[in-house]
């Protein structure tokens, strides 16, 4: 059975669809990393921590210190995972996220150990709070742009999904 379609009436239809579904792939690539309240809290939490080591704590309390650094961060990570309104299959984790989080943590682990081995020989807590402050510092350089890279441009995995989707049929 074929049906005649006139172009106009099918260029508005695609454009009613098409609309809404730009405005959901805007409002997922604003909030592509938490904002900057996700980045900025767990900076400060990291830097708390960092900056505690140097208060020359015994072994147990060095534990109950880590303890309690990660579950500020799972607590934040619960916290920021509800505010997004947006859930979208598969939209937001791909390689990317994995090779951000990948770099993240090795930017942020080695400057942690550099800074703490070039301020080894000063008085502790003058050491740890630089070790915190440099630590903390890459941290939130590294992470706000590198969120944005990773959210990639989902308009982009749109169009090449809907082009898989169109040489299936």
């Amino acid at each position: 059975m074929s049906t005649s379609v006139d172009a106009e009436q099918a260029w508005s239809a695609l454009q009613r669809i098409r609309i809404p579904q730009e405005r959901v792939y805007d409002e997922m690539e604003r909030t592509a990393s938490g904002g900057p309240g996700a980045a900025i809290a767990t900076g400060a939490a990291m830097w708390l921590f960092l900056a505690s080591l140097g208060l020359g704590l015994p072994q147990w309390g060095v534990g109950l210190l880590l303890v309690a650094y990660v579950a500020v961060l799972a607590a934040l990570a619960v916290s920021y995972g509800r505010r997004n309104r947006m859930r979208l299959h598969r939209s937001r984790y791909d390689w990317r996220t994995s090779v951000m989080l990948l770099a993240g943590a090795a930017a942020t682990g080695g400057t942690a150990v550099l800074s703490g081995h070039l301020t080894g020989r000063l008085e502790p807590m003058s050491g740890s709070l630089i070790q915190a402050t440099v630590t903390t510092g890459v941290f939130l350089l590294f992470i706000c742009p590198a969120s944005r890279w990773a959210a990639g441009s989902l308009r982009g995995r749109a169009g090449r999904t809907a082009a898989r989707e169109g040489a299936g049929r």
